[in-house]
């Protein structure tokens, strides 16, 4: 690792010139989610319907007790073996934030195209808790623009992040989330690409050590990255 050493004294004054940057990174922030929340909102039309580990479960019913949902496209296929590497990454994550979430009126839940006992085992390998559905008999990834048709995938058409683009997977990641005032719901914002990078709390931890996210000499970004039961046989 390169680095400078520096006295005691010298150190803390470069850290508070750093902690400015850091203060004015903050505010730029709080500014941007403000206007996060600020964003119109669109009234859902259509009705859907997602197979749950114990039967048919409506959108609606994801939001529990609560009036906000936070859902994770997570990528898997119906035709892959297990889910994304790299989804499986953020996953990791969820289920300590489950009870902060509720207690500020927020339900959160995983949605995915694959069928329910592919979901099911996978989940119970990772040992996770938290609500993961599958959306494989309806067209909510399609219709929020996570997973692609084959001819879109044939012609290298499609949408991602609001942006045409040339598609190389079916499926890809992103978080939408949602609003419901009596019977009536409504889609508040999404995020894709490097916008849920946010949300990856060992990426956050790994930006404050010397090496970083260390990536600069792999394949690509994330290559290093596997599900968390076979880092040992990598």
């Amino acid at each position: 690792m390169s680095h400078t050493v520096v006295t005691r004294d010298e150190w803390v004054a470069k850290r508070k010139a750093l902690l400015q940057d850091e203060k004015d990174f903050t505010r730029v922030r709080e500014h941007l989610a403000a206007k996060r929340r600020d964003l119109p909102w669109v009234r859902l039309e259509k009705s859907y319907v997602f197979d749950g580990p114990n039967g048919k479960v409506p959108l609606a019913e994801l939001f529990g007790s609560n009036n906000q949902l936070v859902i994770y496209h997570l990528m898997f296929a119906p035709d892959w073996e297990r889910a994304c590497k790299s989804c499986s990454f953020w996953a990791d994550h969820f289920d300590g934030m489950l009870p902060h979430l509720n207690a500020r009126d927020v339900s959160f839940a995983a949605i995915s195209r694959a069928p329910m006992d592919m979901i099911d085992v996978f989940k119970k390998r990772q040992a996770w808790n938290f609500n993961w559905v599958s959306s494989g008999e309806n067209s909510f990834n399609y219709d929020f623009d996570v997973s692609f048709t084959e001819e879109e995938l044939e012609s290298g058409g499609g949408t991602y992040n609001y942006v045409p683009r040339t598609m190389n997977s079916s499926d890809l990641p992103g978080i939408s989330v949602f609003a419901k005032e009596g019977d009536a719901i409504y889609h508040t914002y999404s995020t894709f690409t490097r916008g849920i990078d946010m949300m990856n709390l060992t990426y956050q931890y790994l930006d404050l050590v010397p090496k970083g996210r260390d990536e600069q000499n792999d394949a690509g970004p994330m290559e290093w990255v596997r599900v968390k039961d076979e880092y040992a046989v990598a």
